[in-house]
Order: structure tokens, then C-alpha cells, then sequence
């Protein structure tokens, strides 16, 4: 412990500050003077050693009844360790435009709002730090991890307009971390390293207007099994690397409004994630895959030109999908398309949408998606499944569409009163039986099942053009009722 002759003049007026709680300037008004990159340069009247800082903040000098304590200095050049471990500190620290020798450690401290404003330090280590207030990083400029590791902040962690550099993988390594108020990464923050999150409990939500986070060797967010209310990505976000948040419960709203996502194999995993409102209209559509695999959202809006080439649907369910760009919501044909980027066939993906459609009165929209799913699936089968799959689309549309039997029906008709009209056939019992009529021939022939009497009592010679249409006739009315028959099944059934 330095006794008070052994400090030097601007110490003296640290510690005389300190009980008041005044702010002890040391800058000296000039913008280039008092640029913390040079802090390493600033003399002995603007340097503090840490040691000094430390036994104050531990109370060191302590204030008198009823004084407001707090340690406020701006513009110091503070050397040596600033060590906090496991202290209990019961005022406000507040440092503003300061350069720092080495990294603050308050690892498993009990403090009050701590602010490092306009700074420059190698890092810092928070980690199991139980803050009663702020912690105000803004404008500071961190090269070194930032650990809050199983932190909890009473108040609000101010980040915007800061910049973190880590020597490893991570930039602010905050799995556990425990917020009560708000996160706050806004106007230019910006991260060389990832961002961990991972577990995270943010209340007060996660907003990332315009920040700029660069980790293209691994995850540039990873906040899996995060709750949060709100995650906001937008006005220009921009990640180079993956954005994680697999398993996380999003209470309100997710939203990626103006992103820029450039993950190289997978740009956003969103697999297992709970959400209400996901809001997902990139600036650009993301260079990696989008991973929404057993998602579940309240409602999903997208926009025209907003997917990658590779999306993962299978087990995604939502309440609700619209178009942000004034396209129909209800577009089938663009709906279907999406699904279609789900590698492989997942039927999942169209029951989904289906339902979504008849759940808001598109009967049409759901059989057309219910359609496309059994000629997606149609490419999955054997030769054989594939030519008669063709052609129950052909005939019945899978049975989404019955009245293609009754177009196919009415054009055999004519086609079979017209030929069979132009020939004279034979009587199977002269003078017995119903007059001939073409039409009603080519009806019977065409039903399956009972007759009109026309059939067995009337017959051609035999190789006649209206005798093989004839036998081409019942074969199609045989096909017809089977691919009817079988359609209406696979469409009751849903398989």
C-alpha cells in the first residue's frame, strides 16, 4: 500500500477527488493530445499507476458520512495491472478518454456501474462480475477479449461506436452471460472475432443496427440456447461469418432488415429456434446456406430475392407467412419455389405451407402446393413409380386436379362420336337391341362399371379403325376410374 507522500501530483488529486466524487481531468484540449492511441506516450503528469486506482476503488480513502464516493478520471495514462478481482465496490468507476497498460480485471467482482469511455485497453476480464448498474464500453477501442462470462448486469451493456480485436477466436466471450436491461451494439460497433453469447439471457433484448461483425474462420455470432426478447440485425448489420442461434427463444422479435450475411458454408442457423415475429429481408440474399430446420415462428416476413441458392425447411412451422415487397402473400408458385431449395424431397415443408394456405381460405394455393410436393416426390421413385406418376399428374393432376378426368373424359367422346358416327357397325341379334347411337356407344364403352346396353349390342368388323378405338376407348375408362380413384386416396390421405 503506497503510502500519500509517495504519490505523485496527479495521484495526490485522484485521491483527493475521490470522496467527493469529483472527475479528475488530465486531458489537455487538443484533439491529437488527447487521442488515446498515444495514451502509451502521455508524461507523468497524466499518468496514474494502477496500483493507485486499484486501492481507491477498494476504498482506500474512505469518504465521510453521507459523501457520494465515486472514481472518475478522464484522460489518465494508467500503467501497470488495474486488479479488482472479488472486490466489492460500492461506487461508481468511470474512465473517459484513458489508455490502459494492461487489461482491467474485475473477475468475480460485486460493483456499480463501471464506465471505460473513449478508452484504450488490451482487453478486459469481467468474467462471474456481478455489476449493480451500466456497463459502458462506448467509444472505446479493445484490443483483447472482452470476458462476461456468466456475468449479470443489472442495467444496460453499452457497446455502440466500439471496437473490439481479439487475438483469438473470440471477441466478447459472454456465454452465460445474465442482462437485465439492454445490449446494445449500435452505430459502427464493430468485431474482429466472434461474438459468444451462447446461453445468454437478455430481457432486454440484442440490438445491432449497423454493426460490423468480421470472424470468417468461425462463428461470428454464437448465441445458441439464448433467451432473448428481441434480436435486432439490421441497417446494414453485416457478418462475415455465421450467424448461430440454434435452440434460442425469441419472445418477440427477430429481425434481419437490411443485412448483410456472408457465411461461407452457412450464413444463419436458426435450426430448433423459438420466435414470434421473424423478419427476413436481407439487402442481399446470404451467401451460405439458412439452416430453419425444427424452427417454430409466430409469423414469417420475407420479400421477393431474399434467399439463398440452399435453404433448410425440413420440421420449419409458423402461424403466419408474408411478403414484405407487395407481392401476393398467398403466390403459390414463388411459395413452392422456396421450398424447393431444401435439398433433397422433405414432404413436411409443402404439409406446412398447405395448411398455412387453407388455414386462411386459399383452397387453391394449398392443392397446388400439395401438387408440386407429389412431383417433387415423383422424382424420388423407381422407373416404374415415376411413369405411373406421370401419369396420374397427366390424367387427374394426383387428384388435385379432378377435372382434368372430366376434360380427358369429354374429349374421348367427341373424339369416339365422330369416328364411330362416320362407320356403320353390326348388330350383335338382328332385329333386337336399341337403335345405334354413337355417342351413347362411346359412353358405355368409356364406363367401367354397368352399361347402357349399347356395347353388347353392337359390334365392328373386326381390324377396323372403330374397332381398336373402340378396345383403346374401354382401356381408357378402365385408367381413367383407376386414376381417379387412386388420386382422390393420395389426396385424402395427405401422403
Amino acid at each position: 500500500m503506497l503510502s500519500y507522500e509517495e504519490l505523485t501530483p496527479p495521484e495526490h488529486e485522484l485521491w483527493d477527488a475521490f470522496p467527493e466524487g469529483r472527475q479528475v481531468d488530465l486531458r489537455v484540449g487538443t484533439p491529437s493530445g488527447d487521442d488515446p492511441t498515444e495514451g502509451s506516450g502521455w508524461g507523468p503528469e497524466r499518468t496514474l499507476r494502477a496500483a493507485v486506482v486499484t486501492a481507491l476503488a477498494r476504498g482506500g480513502n474512505a469518504a465521510p458520512p453521507g459523501a457520494v464516493t465515486a472514481l472518475r478520471v478522464a484522460g489518465a495514462r494508467i500503467t501497470g495491472h488495474l486488479d479488482l478481482a472479488g472486490a466489492e465496490i460500492d461506487h461508481v468507476l468511470w474512465f473517459e478518454g484513458c489508455w490502459f497498460e494492461e487489461g482491467p480485471s474485475l473477475y468475480g467482482a460485486a460493483t456499480r456501474t463501471i464506465g471505460i469511455i473513449g478508452s484504450r485497453a488490451p482487453g478486459m476480464d469481467a468474467t462471474l462480475a456481478r455489476i449493480e448498474g451500466t456497463l459502458n464500453l462506448q467509444r472505446s477501442v479493445l484490443h483483447g477479449t472482452v470476458s462476461l462470462m456468466r456475468a449479470r448486469i443489472a442495467g444496460e451493456l453499452k457497446l455502440s461506436e466500439t471496437m473490439l480485436s481479439a487475438s483469438d477466436q473470440w471477441a466478447l466471450f459472454a456465454g452465460g452471460l445474465v442482462m437485465e436491461g439492454g445490449v446494445f451494439c449500435r452505430r459502427g460497433f464493430t468485431a474482429h472475432g466472434g461474438i459468444r453469447l451462447l446461453g445468454a439471457h437478455l430481457p432486454g433484448g440484442l440490438f445491432m443496427e449497423g454493426a460490423r461483425l468480421d470472424n470468417p474462420d468461425g462463428p461470428a455470432l454464437l448465441a445458441d440456447n439464448a433467451v432473448a426478447s428481441t434480436l435486432v440485425f439490421s441497417k446494414g448489420f453485416t457478418a462475415q461469418g455465421a450467424v448461430c442461434l440454434r435452440g434460442a427463444q425469441i419472445s418477440d422479435q427477430l429481425t434481419f432488415d437490411s443485412a448483410i450475411l456472408n457465411g461461407e458454408d452457412v450464413a444463419l442457423d436458426c435450426s430448433r429456434m423459438q420466435a414470434g415475429d421473424v423478419h427476413f429481408t436481407p439487402a442481399a440474399p446470404p451467401s451460405g446456406a439458412v439452416d430453419l430446420r425444427g424452427a417454430q415462428v409466430t409469423a414469417l416476413h420475407d420479400g421477393e430475392g431474399v434467399w439463398p441458392r440452399l435453404v433448410r425447411l425440413q420440421g420449419f412451422s409458423y402461424a403466419s407467412i408474408q411478403s414484405r415487397d407487395g407481392l401476393r402473400g398467398d403466390d403459390a408458385t414463388r411459395r413452392v419455389e422456396w421450398i424447393r431449395r431444401e435439398p433433397g424431397y422433405a414432404p413436411q415443408p409443402y404439409e406446412q405451407l398447405a395448411s398455412w394456405y387453407r388455414q386462411v381460405g386459399h383452397e387453391d394455393d394449398a392443392r397446388k402446393v400439395l401438387l408440386a410436393k407429389q412431383r417433387h416426390r415423383r422424382s424420388t421413385l423407381h422407373p416404374a413409380g415415376r411413369v405411373w406418376g406421370h401419369l396420374l399428374d397427366a390424367l387427374v393432376g394426383y387428384g388435385y386436379r379432378p377435372w382434368l378426368a372430366g376434360a380427358w373424359i369429354m374429349a374421348l367422346t367427341i373424339l369416339g362420336t365422330v369416328v364411330f358416327g362416320a362407320h356403320s357397325p353390326k348388330q350383335a341379334q338382328p332385329g333386337q337391341g336399341p337403335p345405334f347411337s354413337a355417342l351413347v356407344y362411346t359412353l358405355d364403352l368409356l364406363i367401367p362399371i354397368g352399361g347402357l346396353g349399347q356395347r353388347t349390342a353392337w359390334y365392328w368388323p373386326g381390324g377396323s379403325t372403330a374397332q381398336w378405338l373402340s378396345y383403346a376407348l374401354i382401356a381408357a375408362g378402365w385408367l381413367l376410374t383407376t386414376a381417379v380413384v387412386a388420386g382422390v386416396t393420395r389426396s385424402l390421405n395427405k401422403s
